[in-house]
């Protein structure tokens, strides 16, 4: 059995739903989800790590970075477009009081502005699904639930209008989340996360971590900077870097980073999401100097060279 960040009705609901399980236990928030999953009650948890829009989760990638014993299995995207939905008899022009997530809210803002009455109050509340369940009480004091159709369908509410999102191309990411195990096998199209801490704080303390991928050849996807919570001014980088630990360039890379940070959390290596037959993040391709063939003929060389048996596994410190 699967985990997710629940209630059901949510959009993590409907990207569990891509996975072809139908078994699944949704949990209150993505740490007791997560918590869960370390624990083996249930095998993983889906939760959302980042959204188009709206960037990264934040709960997801600080519980990530401080949990510990957890990986990243596998990523699923999904198209995500809201509807404004009320209970049968209500229409546009009488909505007053809205109830919606606050990522929700946000991807909506530029439409409820344009279209709901001057006066009509936007309430954020934990999320999409529970809204519309709050909406469907016949004497709740909420006319409208900004979620998603499967959430509306659930609670048997009307559209008073659909795809309402200012952003018509918006994407959310979520991540399917297990006990630290066997990596996913290397497809060459692969994702890898990382959490690094800087060691202390210095003019060009980032850009060591950077550097780390930069001259290796390596594209970051994403990079965020997350407080520590030690102190104020400290912070962590939650990091996507493109390929996989199995690839020369990023072993050398992640035991670069172990070099110049504090601590390093490895969250693994797993396939990008496709869309349409598409990779979620474009290929970039990897310089003649960054492939795998270019480190086994530079140790190879170097073997030679000093006369030194050439490691069965490349070494690159």
């Amino acid at each position: 059995m699967l985990g997710y960040f629940g209630p059901a009705g949510t959009f993590t609901h409907q990207a569990l739903k891509t996975l072809g399980k139908l078994d699944a236990r949704p949990f209150s928030s993505v740490t007791t989800a997560m918590a869960a999953a370390k624990a083996g009650e249930v095998e993983a948890s889906l939760v959302p790590i980042e959204n188009s829009v709206e960037g990264g989760v934040s709960a997801t990638l600080d519980t990530l970075a401080s949990m510990g014993g957890l990986q990243i299995l596998r990523e699923v995207v999904i198209p995500v477009q809201f509807g404004l939905y009320v209970r049968p008899g209500t229409t546009l022009e009488g909505v007053r009081q809205v109830l919606t997530h606050s990522h929700a809210a946000a991807q909506c803002r530029g439409w409820l502005a344009d279209h709901l009455p001057k006066d009509a109050d936007i309430t954020e509340s934990g999320s999409t699904a529970g809204a519309a369940k709050e909406v469907s009480q016949p004497f709740s004091r909420y006319d409208a639930a900004i979620c998603a159709p499967i959430a509306a369908e659930m609670y048997h509410l009307v559209a008073a209008a659909e795809n309402i999102a200012d952003n018509a191309d918006a994407h959310t990411r979520f991540v399917l989340v297990g006990p630290r195990g066997t990596l996913p096998p290397r497809t060459g199209d692969d994702r890898t996360t990382v959490v690094a801490y800087m060691r202390e704080d210095h003019s060009g303390a980032l850009l060591d971590i950077l550097h780390q991928f930069a001259f290796r050849g390596i594209n970051l996807s994403r990079i965020e900077s997350r407080p520590t919570k030690d102190q104020l001014g400290s912070y962590s980088f939650s990091i996507d870097a493109v390929g996989h630990v199995d690839d020369e360039r990023m072993a050398a890379a992640l035991k670069g980073l172990h070099r110049v940070c504090r601590q390093v959390v490895f969250l693994g290596s797993y396939p990008h999401a496709v869309i349409d037959g598409e990779p979620v993040v474009a290929q970039v391709p990897t310089p003649d100097s960054s492939t795998d063939l270019a480190y086994r003929q530079a140790e190879t060389w170097f073997a030679e060279v000093t006369g030194r048996r050439a490691p069965d596994r490349i070494r690159v410190d």
